[in-house]
């Protein structure tokens, strides 16, 4: 049965989450002018990954990524399913400790980050102790409620913009590819897609819907980065911490009820992270069990939910998350390219050695 919609909507909510907060941040430290260059490579690299890994998946169908390793054999098994495992692991770490402390200093400043981290970590770890089912029927509610404020939200944000910061359009020099903002920009870009090649054949999925989904995302990208910069100006948008953020505080709506859109904003964003939490947490225990195929998996979830709690209690600060962020860089990069390649790559040689046992 085709489910194609849970899945687009889970790729969507997952992606805005990572998208709107620290995203912006990167781009804009990463150069001074022209930002939609590193906008473009970065989406189109993107497009590229999800249309390798789904191109690869399809020559496996009612197989999902853990299985196609299995198939391959054990080298396969360590040298692709470990590193996404210990991948999977710190981006947990980092995305619960980082949106801790956004929660704390946005919403609940008096309350202690600790108490936070663990409402944030439960509820994901609730969610992904109910199955993937669950996470998956719970985004499309969240994505009833929520993405309507999103989408306003998109709207009012040029209320302040002034188009004569989008000059210079154009910069001769690439040394943003190198620069260590840009490369930690890829957790928005390559952190949400691996879950296409977890959830089959519980929910398949048409591979088209979902490449049509990767466009309509794009639009977040630029929207994410220019309305910034189109309000503050280079100068002023590269000292915040959250520059989407910051640009969404200073709209100022008279009509409307409620005195700070921004509270709502980020209320649907940390739900759509939240479902996140959940989803990768449910895929590292997958590969755990895997591995270990004797410890059940709601215990599982239980001790790698601790220990992802424990290790945000020892980071004291933002400049040791910005530090794991680095830290990171390589492993996230190994995992997101190498992974749609290999898939296809073991992909095309089953379909070659069906071939050749139908012509013998």
């Amino acid at each position: 049965m085709d489910k194609s919609l849970y899945v687009i909507i889970m790729y969507i909510l997952t992606h805005l989450g990572l998208i709107f907060f620290m995203y912006p941040g990167n781009i804009i430290e990463s150069t001074d002018s022209a930002h939609w260059l590193p906008i473009i490579i970065g989406a189109a690299i993107h497009i590229l990954l999800i249309y390798i890994y789904m191109k690869g998946l399809n020559f496996f169908p009612g197989e999902d990524i853990i299985a196609i390793y299995l198939r391959a054999g054990r080298a396969f098994t360590i040298l692709f399913l470990l590193p996404i495992g210990l991948y999977f692991l710190v981006a947990d770490i980092i995305t619960v400790r980082a949106y801790s402390e956004v929660i704390t200093i946005v919403f609940l400043s008096k309350t202690p980050l600790w108490a936070v981290m663990a409402l944030l970590l439960f509820t994901a770890s609730f969610l992904s102790l109910r199955g993937l089912e669950a996470i998956f029927r719970t985004g499309f509610l969240l994505a009833f409620l929520f993405l309507p404020i999103i989408i306003f939200t998109f709207f009012v944000s040029f209320q302040n913009v002034d188009w004569h910061y989008i000059y210079p359009i154009w910069n001769h020099q690439f040394s943003f590819l190198s620069n260590s903002s840009y490369l930690k920009s890829f957790f928005a870009i390559g952190g949400g897609f691996l879950f296409l090649g977890f959830v089959q054949p519980t929910f398949s999925y048409k591979r088209k819907k979902v490449l049509l989904a990767a466009l309509c995302i794009i639009p977040c990208f630029f929207i994410s980065v220019y309305i910034p910069i189109l309000t503050f100006g280079q100068a002023t948008a590269s000292k915040f911490l959250f520059p989407y953020v910051m640009s969404i505080d200073a709209i100022n709506l008279n009509w409307l009820m409620f005195d700070r859109i921004t509270m709502f904003f980020l209320m649907s964003l940390i739900t759509f992270i939240m479902l996140f939490i959940s989803l990768v947490l449910w895929k590292m225990v997958r590969i755990v069990h895997t591995f270990a195929p004797f410890i059940k998996p709601h215990f599982l979830v239980i001790g790698l939910s601790v220990l992802i709690y424990v290790v945000c209690l020892f980071i004291p600060n933002w400049s040791d998350i910005d530090f794991l962020f680095q830290w990171n860089t390589f492993l996230r990069f190994y995992v997101i390219t190498t992974v749609p390649v290999s898939v296809l790559c073991l992909g095309i040689l089953r379909s070659r050695k069906e071939d050749f046992s139908g012509i013998a």
